[in-house]
């Protein structure tokens, strides 16, 4: 009988709570440790991805990525391993223009407690730009995984 694996997601209110709080941690002086963005850029680059989550924003379309995407899709979600350093975005997530630290961290926030509380019942149902359809738990877990990666970016 196969057995399910138990990931991290952002549907549970600890691990949100943890992940805000890693958040506060993030200051001006923060230094990336990869990557071409600023701390502010990440956050506002993060609560990009989490508005397409929830449906507020559409992703973008990418046909000939999304190929790739469900090849590499089941080892994403398989366990809790981190996304790799330089993963690619789609272009409407990438952030070129100056963002306020306090501002984009609020933002964030409020992004992350929309998630939690709106549940899978809030989730998108339109496909990732990269992965294809995603079921709420996968968009979860891959928040979850983007927002960890990010921070990690920074050190925290």
């Amino acid at each position: 009988m196969p057995t399910t694996v138990k990931t991290k997601n952002l549907f549970d209110p600890g691990v949100a709570e943890q992940v805000k709080q890693r958040i506060d941690r993030l200051s001006s002086t923060s230094e990336r440790q990869w990557g071409t963005m600023t701390a502010p850029q990440a956050l506002a680059h993060c609560a990009i991805a989490l508005e397409w989550a929830v449906g507020e924003r559409a992703p973008d379309q990418m046909p000939v990525a999304r190929l790739l995407g469900r090849l590499i899709k089941p080892l994403v979600f398989k366990d809790d391993a981190p996304m790799k350093r330089n993963s690619p975005t789609a272009k409407s997530l990438l952030i070129a223009d100056t963002h306020e630290l306090t501002t984009e961290r609020q933002r964030l926030h409020g992004m992350i407690d929309r998630f939690v509380s709106g549940g899978p019942a809030r989730c998108t149902t339109q496909p990732h730009s990269f992965f294809g359809p995603l079921t709420p738990h996968e968009w979860a877990t891959l928040m979850y995984k983007h927002l960890d990666h990010h921070l990690r970016q920074f050190g925290v």
